[in-house]
């Protein structure tokens, strides 16, 4: 009886010990990520080209997850620290604010849209986080990587890599991880940092042509995390156009297994039928048919199609108001 018992005293510390061992753990972990948030700093760009608010930038975003890069956030004119708002995250962050410094001298206009349409009442207060892309690894960063991974088989996932990839010799697929940089380093960050809303209702994402599908794979993959997704002129072709092409019915396989049911999302989606986006309207039959078996409706889904737009940033900045006040709007 007495070795019994002082096996129980034995075990009962040991677990005791093993419990604290864990909180210390858990302890110095919550220390850690304060600490690597509290060194990101977000600069103000002086030279900025806006028509109302103001940018910040951190050159390089630190990530355990991704390539270091550039992440910029808008705030409005009246940002204030005593009220609360709305995040937007949004892809291709470099194309968004400023067309002086744009590849193509176009830019989403985003700051013009927010600000006129916060000023008018038509949407919540909502800053944006704007997630550059790196060109060379675009494609890579932005592919919905489950869908690539478990709708293909292993012959022509290596085929499909090769081509995309453009013989670089790196053929790995980083959209896993580029979501978990958002969520887990991107977002707390933000969090921390910015009088926001940290819950779905109030959290959304957005992107064009492959930023489309990263949107989309957003919400499939953390249906907790995002509450709306608004996916500009998608890239359902997933990557060059060519026939007999497999990836986009992977990607809608993907969908019909993993999109959200209808109740606690919005999702938009729109598309033209000039340039790359005479690509796209052979797709929306499907992608109708998938949102109609989640169970959405006109209320918390669109599909629109926008008759003589092409695939560029001035398409899309003069139809940006309709995503906007479909995620955001007040209702």
């Amino acid at each position: 009886m007495k070795s019994f018992n002082s096996l129980s005293i034995l075990i009962l510390l040991l677990m005791v010990s093993c419990k604290e061992d864990t909180k210390k753990q858990e302890a110095t972990a919550s220390v850690q990520g304060t600490e690597e948030q509290s060194i990101v700093e977000f600069k103000t760009v002086e030279d900025a080209k806006l028509a109302s608010g103001k940018l910040l930038r951190v050159v390089d975003f630190p990530s355990e997850y991704i390539k270091p890069r550039p992440v910029d956030v808008w705030l409005p004119e009246d940002y204030s620290e005593d009220k609360k708002y709305s995040v937007l995250y949004m892809h291709d962050g470099q194309m968004l604010f400023d067309s002086t410094t744009t590849w193509n001298k176009q830019e989403w206009k985003v700051d013009e849209w927010a600000s006129s349409l916060m000023s008018e009442g038509k949407t919540k207060d909502f800053i944006v986080v704007a997630i550059y892309n790196i060109a060379d690894i675009r494609w890579q960063d932005l592919f919905p990587q489950k869908a690539f991974d478990s709708y293909l088989d292993k012959e022509t996932r290596e085929r499909l890599l090769a081509e995309a990839v453009n013989g670089n010799q790196n053929t790995e697929l980083y959209g896993d991880n580029y979501l978990k940089f958002i969520v887990e380093e991107l977002k707390p960050t933000i969090d921390s940092k910015y009088s926001v809303y940290k819950d779905k209702e109030h959290t959304f994402v957005m992107g064009s042509s492959m930023g489309g599908l990263m949107s989309i794979y957003a919400v499939s993959e953390y249906p907790e995390v995002f509450g709306g997704a608004a996916c500009i002129s998608t890239h359902w072709v997933g990557a060059a156009p060519r026939e007999d092409n497999p990836l986009p019915d992977a990607i809608f396989k993907y969908m019909e297994a993993d999109l959200p049911q209808a109740g606690q999302h919005k999702l938009y989606f729109d598309y033209g039928n000039k340039t790359l986006d005479e690509h796209y309207p052979q797709y929306a039959p499907r992608v109708d048919a998938i949102l109609k078996q989640k169970g959405y409706t006109e209320d918390n889904a669109k599909n629109l199609f926008f008759e003589g737009t092409d695939h560029s940033e001035n398409s899309w900045n003069a139809r940006l108001d309709v995503p906007l006040i479909f995620l955001l709007g007040n209702n």
